[in-house]
């Protein structure tokens, strides 16, 4: 086929792209704290101060701004209460405008919360590593943020240990129960009763996987933490005892989410009302079980979780049988106290391969995040993206071309098709050829390249033949409730981490204080296609359910090809869409030279294996109004084949680049379509 003028040359490069860092202020926050909010008791409980009233002042130590968000007027304690504390409830606005890239000396944390951020930088400052910190964000986070992720669902992890220049993944997943059948999400019973669970799969016991998340944690705090592990929890435990404001995503996700939630007395009971309604923004939220959850778990580890009382109510809640007014039928999973007790975090090798002069590392099966990412990546690296840069460049990132669209999203396709065929758990389901060599080797994805049309979107990509695996082909499952962490100390250890719970507010069982996972609905209900070929992705006993998380690192290419030094670290939240909120933000660093802040808030865009490409509509460089009719990007893509979708994108990408600079300055971007917050030993350069 004959490339038309302008259109990128098929072919590999070799040029290197050194990173370009414009100067820019600290973070701008201008919230105001609210005065008090209907529908709720917005008061401190008696006797007990609001965590979010906690001792500080507006002009922290000015030698010392560590751990304070940086404001117009100076600094501020997160968390303190005064004004402009980027803590204090406000409407979830679906995207905030002015955000900057924020600067650190030495250590930095992003998280999708700002009380979850101030208590990982808090362990940063006091000398922890980046594993301890890890595991008092997440402490936070399950509490802050319950419709996302929490001690009752699973995660990924990736850690690089600056010293030894290793590489490791962790993998916190959860797992089907042994008892599950292939049919487990789809039949109450193989024999006797082939309809499909009850209320929902979703809302069913059987969609409960055994968690994974705080054996994981523990596990990674065991060969890379500094700090004890029981006082990494004291954050968690003084705002759920004390109590904090609810936030404006939270509120969101529990007035979406009530109807549901009242089949759940002890969910019920935290989250609305007692006329049922559902709490409001700004209400002062305390969790006591929550609070006594984490003090077990930091007295006992986590096998105070796994075993003993929390583990049996867990268990119990999952085998429920009606809701809590007994008018409702809900299909009792077939947990089991050994299947949390015998539940294992593992360690996996990280897929790593080399993206023009860097090398790029994420995380392999069960999650498909890495691979799908790898082989975007090698499909576009034939492409000189460099011609198509964003346009109107400014702090929200710019106007993407429609070039660069169309190039992304077909690579994206094709990345999909493998995904969806392929991937799954490999313990159960092993990978075509060799493995991830086969599905990321440079020719291959050449070869794929190959099948772009520069001028026409293929719409839906075939898979790549790879070899005799099961056939059938599953399509992209939700997986809403997830957030992302990511964390560099002052040893330049790094850890990027995606944790979930699957939907929001998951399963919306509630157990000792904190939501369980509806994580086995992203396996195949069918084991199955329509011709009878095996589903890679269907349940099996002890199996973990394939997933779309994407915590990244990368690196710079060393002068002999190895991995050299460490340069970027990001990740999202996003279901299925979490590959293409990565991907863009890889390519808007690396291949744009975006600073953190502009690479982690530029339009989103992407497809999976369909004829829809996704554009945040949400972003205020899109016109969203009429379905794009009027935006320019939209229509360009609609020239070219593509079925534009411009609904808005709820991606919230933490990013972290150390910067080529004489002192390896941090540079860090949150996602500015959630509540996110970069924090760290901070400065005005």
């Amino acid at each position: 086929m004959r490339v038309p003028r302008q259109m990128p040359a098929l072919r590999k490069s070799s040029m290197r792209f050194p990173l370009r860092h414009r100067p820019v202020t600290a973070v701008l926050f201008s919230l105001l704290l609210l005065g008090g909010c209907g529908g709720g008791d917005d008061r401190p409980p008696a006797g007990a101060p609001l965590a979010v009233q906690a001792k500080g002042t507006a002009n922290p130590s000015q030698s010392d701004p560590s751990c304070a968000a940086l404001t117009a007027n100076g600094s501020v304690v997160v968390g303190s209460g005064l004004p402009g504390d980027p803590a204090a409830p406000e409407l979830a606005s679906g995207y905030r405008t002015g955000l900057q890239a924020v600067h650190a000396k030495s250590f930095m944390v992003v998280t999708a919360n700002p009380l979850a951020s101030k208590a990982g930088c808090d362990v940063l400052k006091a000398g922890g590593t980046a594993a301890d910190a890890a595991v008092a964000v997440q402490a936070v986070l399950g509490l802050v943020e319950p419709q996302s992720s929490g001690l009752g669902g699973g995660a990924f992890l990736m850690h690089y240990d600056a010293r030894t220049q290793v590489v490791q993944t962790y993998d916190g997943r959860e797992t089907a129960p042994a008892a599950a059948t292939e049919n487990h999400l789809r039949w109450i019973d193989d024999q006797n009763d082939r309809t499909t669970p009850r209320p929902s799969a979703r809302a069913s016991g059987r969609s409960i996987g055994t968690p994974g998340a705080v054996r994981m944690l523990e596990l990674v705090h065991q060969e890379h933490g500094r700090k004890p592990w029981k006082n990494l929890f004291d954050a968690g435990i003084d705002l759920a005892d004390n109590g904090f404001r609810i936030p404006g995503r939270m509120a969101d996700a529990i007035a979406g989410a009530r109807t549901n939630l009242q089949r759940d007395a002890e969910a019920a009971a935290t989250y609305l009302n007692p006329d049922g309604s559902a709490k409001a923004l700004g209400t002062v939220l305390t969790i006591p079980a929550y609070a006594a959850t984490l003090r077990a778990i930091a007295e006992g580890g986590a096998d105070a979780f796994y075993t003993g009382p929390i583990a049996r109510d867990i268990v119990a809640k999952i085998n429920v049988t009606a809701s809590a007014d007994g008018s409702t039928p809900i299909t009792p999973g077939k947990t089991t106290a050994a299947d949390l007790a015998n539940y294992r975090a593992k360690k996996r090798d990280a897929v790593c391969t080399t993206y023009r002069v860097y090398w790029v590392c994420g995380m392999g099966p069960p999650s498909s995040g890495g691979i799908a990412v790898a082989q975007a990546l090698g499909i576009l690296e034939n492409y000189d993206l460099r011609l198509y840069p964003p346009t109107d460049v400014d702090n929200e990132g710019g106007r993407p071309q429609a070039m660069a669209v169309h190039l992304v999203t077909e690579a994206q396709r094709l990345a999909y098709a493998d995904r969806d065929k392929y991937v799954a758990d490999t313990d159960y389901q092993p990978l075509p050829g060799n493995g991830v060599a086969t599905m990321v080797d440079k020719d291959y994805l050449r070869a794929r390249a190959a099948l772009i049309n520069p001028a026409t979107s293929m719409r839906t990509a075939q898979p790549g033949n790879l070899g005799p695996v099961p056939a059938g082909i599953m399509p992209p499952s939700p997986e809403s409730g997830t957030t992302h962490m990511t964390i560099v100390d002052r040893d330049g250890n790094v850890v990027s981490m995606t944790t979930t719970i699957e939907a929001g507010f998951g399963s919306y069982h509630m157990a000792r204080g904190f939501m369980l996972n509806n994580e086995l609905t992203d396996f195949s209900a069918a084991p199955a296609d329509a011709n009878g070929q095996p589903i890679a992705n269907r349940v099996q006993a002890g199996k973990r359910p394939r997933s779309s998380m994407a915590p990244t690192l990368v690196f710079r290419k060393a002068a002999d090809g190895s991995r050299g030094e460490f340069l970027m670290a990001t990740g999202s939240p996003g279901g299925a869409a979490i590959i293409q909120y990565v991907t863009k933000t890889l390519v808007s660093a690396l291949d744009w030279n975006l600073d953190a802040q502009q690479a982690t808030s530029l339009v989103n865009f992407g497809a999976s294996n369909s004829p829809n490409t996704s554009i945040g509509g949400e972003h205020p460089k899109i016109n969203a109004a009429n379905n794009g009719a009027n935006d320019p990007l939209v229509l360009e893509l609609r020239a070219m084949g593509h079925t534009v979708n411009v609904g808005s994108q709820a991606s919230g990408v933490g990013t972290v680049i150390r910067l080529q600079d004489r002192k390896g300055t941090l540079q860090g971007g949150a996602d500015p379509r959630r509540e996110g917050l970069v924090l760290g030993d901070t400065f005005t350069p």
